[in-house]
Formats: C-alpha cells, sequence, structure tokens
C-alpha cells in the first residue's frame, strides 16, 4: 500500500445525502437517459442484506478495493468494517467507485460489530484450516456475516472466539492460503448463490435516491437551482 499514491483516497459514507429522498428524485431522476434508469432498477432489485462481509482490520488498499468491488457485484449491500489503527484507504483504479454503491458500517471493535450483527439477525463465520462447512454452505444461512481479517495477523481471536462458525475454501495445490481478496471473491460469490434482493421498501427508495444522486454529474449544483425554483 502506497500511502502517498494519489490514487489511494479515503472511504466515506456516501449514503448522506444533503435532501429528502422525494426531492432527488424529483430533481434529478428525469435527468437520466432510460437505459441508466434500468440500470439502478436491476440493481437495487438484486441488491441483499442478508449476506454481509466483516473487513477485520484490514490495511491494503488494493484488498480493501477488491473486496468492496466483490461486494457490489454480488449484490452484497452492507459491508462493516472494525476500524484497526490505520485509516480505511481505497485505490481508486481498483475499487472503480464501488465504495459508491455499497454501505460500509464502521466499528471501533470487534464486540460492537458483533452486538450489531447479531441484532440484525445474522449468524457470524470465519475462515479456518479446519472449517467445518464449504462456502456454499454459507448460501443456505438465512442471514450471514462472513470475516476477512488482516492481512498479515487473520482474523482476531476475539471475533474466532465470538463467531459462530467456521468454513474453509477446498483447495488442491501446494499453497494451503489465498490472498484476502480473492478468498472475499470466492465466498462471496458461493454465500449469494440463489438469493433474491430483500431490501424493504424504504431501504430501496434510499438506495435510489443514493444511485441517482450519485449518476448525475453536477448533482450539487442541479438540486440547488431546484431548490431555489421550489422556494420562488
Amino acid at each position: 500500500m502506497m500511502r502517498g499514491d494519489p490514487d489511494t483516497y479515503l472511504v466515506t459514507d456516501h449514503s448522506l445525502l444533503p435532501a429528502a429522498d422525494s426531492v432527488i428524485l424529483a430533481a434529478l431522476e428525469p435527468l437520466l437517459t432510460d437505459e441508466r434508469r434500468a440500470r439502478i432498477d436491476a440493481v437495487i432489485a438484486a441488491r441483499s442484506t442478508a449476506v454481509t462481509a466483516v473487513l477485520d482490520s484490514l490495511v491494503d488498499s488494493h484488498n480493501v478495493s477488491a473486496v468492496l468491488r466483490s461486494a457490489d457485484a454480488f449484490g452484497v449491500q452492507r459491508v462493516h468494517v472494525i476500524q484497526g489503527t490505520e485509516p480505511f484507504l481505497a485505490t481508486s483504479r481498483i475499487a472503480l467507485g464501488a465504495d459508491r454503491w455499497v454501505d460500509v458500517i464502521r466499528h471501533a471493535t470487534s464486540a460492537a460489530c458483533v452486538r450489531a450483527l447479531r441484532e440484525r439477525g445474522h449468524r457470524i463465520f470465519v475462515a479456518s484450516m479446519e472449517g467445518a462447512v464449504a462456502p456454499e454452505a454459507l448460501a443456505h444461512e438465512p442471514r450471514v456475516a462472513i470475516v476477512f481479517g488482516n492481512e498479515h495477523s487473520g482474523v482476531s481471536q476475539e471475533l474466532r472466539d465470538l463467531a459462530d462458525g467456521t468454513y474453509a475454501i477446498p483447495m488442491c495445490g501446494f499453497v494451503q492460503s489465498l490472498n484476502v481478496s480473492v478468498a472475499a471473491a470466492i465466498t462471496l460469490f458461493a454465500a449469494t448463490r440463489g438469493r433474491r434482493g430483500d431490501l424493504e421498501p424504504a431501504e430501496a427508495r434510499a438506495l435510489r435516491a443514493r444511485y441517482v444522486w450519485k449518476s448525475v454529474p453536477q448533482a450539487d449544483a442541479i438540486l440547488a437551482e431546484y431548490l431555489r425554483r421550489q422556494e420562488s
């Protein structure tokens, strides 16, 4: 990870919008092409909160970017982050803006993260060489959180102790480990197979407003002009 690299940036919360969902949609949605509206509809219809990824103190911006990109690709809307001592950075040429489309939820501690996940009904699984199940089995969990650990130390012992189960990616070569971003892509692909989108109507509407906001160039200026006209 090169912290001086201008391609590297701090991941921020893209779910915060400057106006109500209805206002953003009224102001900006008419500016989209039919093709873009259809794409937004398709993405939202496939979005799920039943599967979520947990990043336990990842520090390499390339890995962070690749995991966020995999989450978006496989319809995983929420990515939970246990913040370590390093800033949570991504690399634009790898992330390709994936952090704009998914929710990044930060936690100060492992315990806080697990508590939030359990409140949402998730069972928590971590990778282990002696994992009890294969990644495909995670697709049968009604709500599952999958933990991906630090590049050097792996998943913390605290999280392992708090987890509900373990899984293993079958490997038949001499190398018995995978880069965390590769492991995340394989696991999220397997865990999301056969699932459908499950957003509540309010969640889908909020996400639609966000996607529209992110899809219109100079959205802030256009929204400001729309609001000015509404007030006059």
